[in-house]
């Protein structure tokens, strides 16, 4: 049982931090600043964003495919990792710092760049992440080296662009400086996750056809168990996140405070991943799981009572769900390796890649889900974003239950079905010894 050093480790987590400061504006901010700056239709970039969100969902499983099967010496990982990290650099300095007369086109060549480019880079750099420690709770320091890089990621994309400004698209506004820090620290600190972090042996002992790989898949009654339930908690996290910024204008009347709560409650996740890996450690990773997800439940059972000016209450809400978050970052990633050991001793292919394309897949659904549901209903409830008038206590209610009463049903869902999950500490144990077996055999019959 092999656990990287802390060196190690923070070498690998080094570049999540990039890479989340690219995603953040790339779905948040720069819509909204193509189309307020740069004058692009609503239409045309809805249009867009729709054509590039499916052209994600599909570039998922061809990048998992090629990450399984790539070979160089740089291992398969760190490979495909290395030429999409520039790459995406790119195409983010590219989209984040337009001309002034850009237009739809532009946004479409280097959005949909830019998606590939994610994906190519993030999806080998989370399966690497996953192959670096044999150990149960190995794994989970990994996820929480990488998921607490990202949080941090994640404030600089929130902080950053506001303090310098983006009202205006001439000049260096927030987004320009955000895309010179991609340029210069992507491929900087890509390079020297690549240098100082290892990539682990391929344990695959033959390749498998497509079809013959995807009935494995599907005979994963484990990793079924797990997307499933991790489909459901990110469908359940998405609908706040959703309406987040609605929920505080609007519900709560305090929209100036929308840039405040945001980072407290980034700050709180920060915290959230050290404290996720000491309880799995304690309780288990899957039980830690549950745990948090059930506080999760009590939680936003409150915050659908909360009227206009709570927001000493919300704040406090904010604070406790941010630390949970930690636990939905670090632990079913950690997870989902061990998952993956069992279809490596029984498939005899270590898949890593194409299982976390699959993850991204639901990623990807539970936020589209999530958007589908909520818009709708509250369009029919009367919500009126941004009006002078007072909102209807119809849409208020709708808002406020839509936020924090309905994602309390798959997460009850989720938890019933990680509570019984069939790979604990000495599962896994015995699924690495198993591998390790295997190896020595194949290794004795060369």
């Amino acid at each position: 049982m092999t656990r990287p050093s802390r060196v190690s480790l923070f070498f690998y987590a080094l570049p999540a931090i990039p890479l989340a400061a690219m995603a953040l504006p790339f779905y948040v901010i720069a819509p909204t600043f193509y189309a307020e700056q740069l004058g692009v239709s609503a239409a045309g970039l809805g249009v867009v964003l729709l054509l590039i969100r499916l052209f994600d969902a599909i570039s998922d499983p061809l990048v998992g495919y090629m990450a399984d099967r790539v070979s160089s010496a740089y291992g398969r990982r760190r490979a495909v990792f290395l030429v999409f990290a520039p790459a995406a650099a790119l195409a983010s300095f590219m989209l984040f710092w337009p001309p002034v007369d850009a237009g739809l086109g532009y946004l479409a060549l280097w959005g949909l760049l830019l998606s590939l480019c994610y994906t190519g880079v993030t999806l080998p750099y989370t399966a690497w992440g996953a192959e670096l420690s044999t150990e149960y709770a190995g794994r989970t320091v990994v996820s929480a080296f990488r998921e607490g890089a990202t949080l941090i990621g994640t404030l600089i994309a929130v902080v950053l662009p506001f303090v310098v400004g983006v009202d205006q698209a001439e000049g260096l506004h927030g987004l320009a400086v955000l895309a010179i820090v991609l340029a210069i620290f992507t491929p900087l600190l890509a390079g020297l996750a690549v240098w100082k972090t290892p990539e682990p042996e391929n344990l695959s002992r033959r390749s498998l056809g497509l079809w013959e790989g995807l009935q494995f898949l599907g005979a994963n009654k484990a990793f079924l168990r797990l997307i499933g339930a991790f489909f459901l908690n990110g469908f359940a996290n998405a609908i706040p996140a959703t309406l987040f910024l609605l929920f505080v204008s609007e519900r709560l009347g305090v929209a100036e405070l929308r840039g405040p709560l945001l980072l407290l409650y980034f700050l709180c996740g920060v915290i959230g991943v050290p404290v996720a890996v000491a309880t799995a450690a304690r309780f288990g990773k899957h039980r830690s799981w549950c745990g948090a997800m059930t506080l999760a439940c009590v939680i936003f059972a409150f915050s659908g009572l909360l009227q206009e000016g709570d927001v000493l209450a919300f704040a406090v809400i904010c604070a406790a769900t941010g630390l949970l978050l930690g636990f939905d970052l670090t632990l079913p990633p950690a997870i989902q390796a061990d998952v993956i050991d069992l279809d490596t001793l029984r498939s005899g292919e270590q898949r890593t890649g194409i299982y976390f394309a699959a993850w991204g897949l639901a990623t990807k659904l539970s936020l589209a889900l999530s958007a589908g549901v909520v818009f709708p209903i509250l369009e029919w409830s009367g919500l009126d974003p941004g009006s002078s008038n007072p909102q209807i206590p119809t849409a208020l209610f709708a808002l406020s239950s839509l936020y924090a009463w309905l994602p309390i049903l798959p997460k009850l869902a989720a938890i019933a079905l990680m509570w019984n999950f069939p790979i604990a500490i000495d599962d896994q144990r015995g699924l690495r010894e198993a591998l390790e077996n295997a190896r020595r055999q194949e290794n004795s019959a060369m």
